[in-house]
């Protein structure tokens, strides 16, 4: 008896648990009042490009980023310049930052708040009126460079949440 009743009450708490837990994101990226309509883990690199700034020094400068979107490990979609994200089902949106806030360590992109834009096809996208980065892993690359038009990519990964207003 005591098993049957303790597992609905366990199965909550686990279901809850983690959720009740979650740090708050940055007010900077926070959408308070938006939904979640898709959550997604990607795994790509941030393509970089030696330019001369404004003093004429060459510095690497963020051209585009190429990423593989996964959800419960399997490839759903992709995330190109634009920046735009695409799912298999042939909807997308192109974003626009809006927000940032620090991402953890020296060597990791910044979290982004980023308004849609624009949207094609008809999807699960569809709806999506905001899309944040979080955590973030990896990506940075700083420091001067020897050749102009010169490419490289730093590895990272992120979560993407996509939301939609209400």
């Amino acid at each position: 008896m005591f098993i049957k009743l303790a597992a609905p009450a366990l199965l909550l708490a686990a279901l809850i648990g983690p959720a009740g837990a979650a740090e708050p994101l940055p007010e900077a990226i926070a959408a308070p009042g938006e939904t979640v309509v898709l959550s997604v883990h990607a795994e790509g690199a941030q393509v970089y490009e030696c330019k001369a700034g404004a003093e004429g020094k060459l510095a690497w400068a963020f051209r585009e980023p190429v990423a593989t979107l996964l959800s419960e490990g399997k490839t759903i979609g992709r995330h190109y310049a634009g920046p735009n994200w695409e799912h298999a089902d042939g909807s997308a949106v192109v974003g626009k930052a809006i927000g940032n806030a620090p991402g953890a360590t020296a060597a990791d992109i910044p979290w982004l708040k980023l308004e849609v834009a624009s949207r094609r096809g008809s999807g699960v996208l569809t709806p999506v009126t905001t899309v944040q980065r979080i955590n973030t892993h990896g990506g940075k690359l700083d420091g001067a460079c020897e050749k102009a038009g010169e490419f490289k990519s730093v590895p990272y990964s992120a979560d993407y949440v996509f939301l939609k207003k209400g």
